[in-house]
């Protein structure tokens, strides 16, 4: 089902993509997740899995490539497509899109600082890829660190007391690894690679970190099990081990004195995503509503025909057009600056996952007894939104970070 665009700029290319990724999303996406929700987290990621079959496909089409400048191999999109491919793969699935978009991290983050060695070995072999075989994965999370990894600028983040479960430590011309990664890391255990965020000075906090490539099939490298959740069972989450994983010094892209600002330069990318992910969800849960209220008979009538009805169902669509502008407005702003403002990333994301949720289970109610049936894609839709209101950040944790950020740089200048 299309929709009106109220951005009167758009050009035949936009549409041509925002086509293209909806067909995509429709005839190979939705198929697949719903398929993958009926299955074990061992099944999702089995070689005859239909999984791999829409990463292949994913692929082939240079989905994996959205976020990668086109001077290395990526798709040569300006930040508005981004936005519009992604939300597009997200309406078929939340999660598989989100698969899609953390397969690149490794070459995404390595892009940022292109050491020769990281060019070679790591961001031009994925961007050529086309069969899915190379795959990565954000290194983040840790068993006793979550929400609060990511508020850069905190004092929490530089209380020397709080320290992190992964560490990296320099040896001649290695840095040596250890620690742990939790299980809620996207693509964890299918991963070729990771875009591993870890601690190199204790003494900072978690500001003392470094960002590295790190290839998964290192010696001291092991996966735990992939992960059995509620909401967006398509996507692969898993652990990562490391014990005494040596990697080249050119692989370690960031260092303590850098590693807040790109952290939050990341997060100000990521953080926005998460918003036009939850759009994609949010129009999607809309839209199965509106096409049920049309043909579902209560009361001698089609549900379409009751006042209360068309008042929910314009409560839900302003809901995902509110969404879409503000998420789509913080990911080009900060994609298009040198000094990202990352509050309103984080606005992005919570008005994104917050619409999706509510939509959904606006949606749910509507639907009525089916809305509780798996027969129904509503109630996937729903587990998968209720997911968005914690990955990436708890909505509660990421606001009180954007609060914090509020009062050291309200108002902005534009820069």
């Amino acid at each position: 089902m299309d929709f009106l665009d109220l951005d009167l700029n758009l050009s035949e290319d936009d549409t041509a993509l925002k086509k293209s990724a909806h067909k995509f999303a429709k005839e190979v996406m939705r198929p697949v997740a719903m398929q993958l929700d009926e299955m074990t987290p061992e099944q999702v990621i089995a070689p005859e899995s239909p999984f791999w079959e829409f990463m292949r496909k994913g692929y082939e089409l240079g989905y994996h490539t959205i976020l990668i400048p086109e001077s290395y191999g990526g798709m040569d999109l300006t930040s508005l497509q981004q936005a519009i491919i992604i939300e597009e793969l997200a309406w078929g699935s939340m999660g598989l899109a989100v698969a899609l978009a953390v397969a690149s991290f490794p070459a995404f983050l390595a892009c940022m600082v292109p050491e020769d060695e990281l060019v070679e070995n790591i961001i031009v072999p994925f961007c050529e890829c086309r069969d899915a075989s190379i795959i990565g994965c954000w290194g983040l999370t840790e068993p006793n660190h979550g929400s609060d990894t990511l508020m850069t600028h905190h004092p929490s983040f530089h209380d020397p007391n709080i320290k992190a479960q992964c560490r990296a430590r320099l040896e001649g011309d290695e840095w040596v690894i250890d620690g742990q990664k939790a299980a809620w890391v996207s693509c964890g255990t299918i991963a070729t690679h990771c875009a591993l965020f870890c601690t190199i000075d204790n003494s900072m906090g978690l500001a003392g970190g470094g960002i590295a490539a790190v290839p998964l099939n290192l010696p001291g490298v092991s996966k735990g099990e992939p992960l059995n959740k509620m909401g967006q069972r398509d996507l692969n989450q898993g652990e990562i081990f490391f014990d005494n994983v040596r990697i080249p010094k050119s692989y370690m892209v960031v260092e303590p004195e850098a590693y807040e600002a790109m952290l939050e330069l990341t997060l100000s990318t990521t953080t926005a995503l998460m918003g036009v992910l939850g759009t994609g969800c949010a129009r999607a849960a809309f839209e199965e509503a509106l096409a049920y209220a049309k043909e579902r008979v209560q009361g001698g009538r089609p549900l379409i025909e009751y006042p209360n009805i068309q008042m929910k169902l314009f409560h839900m669509f302003r809901k995902v057009e509110v969404s879409r502008q503000i998420s789509r407005a913080a990911y080009i702003y900060n994609q298009n600056t040198s000094t990202p403002a990352e509050e309103y990333s984080v606005v992005a994301k919570i008005e994104g996952t917050q619409a999706a949720y509510e939509v959904a289970d606006e949606a749910v109610q509507l639907f009525g007894g089916n809305g509780l049936s798996k027969e129904y894609l509503i109630e996937k839709l729903f587990r998968d939104a209720r997911a968005a209101l914690i990955e990436d950040g708890s909505n509660e944790s990421l606001a009180i970070a954007g609060g914090y950020k509020l009062i050291e740089n309200y108002p902005r200048a534009a820069t």
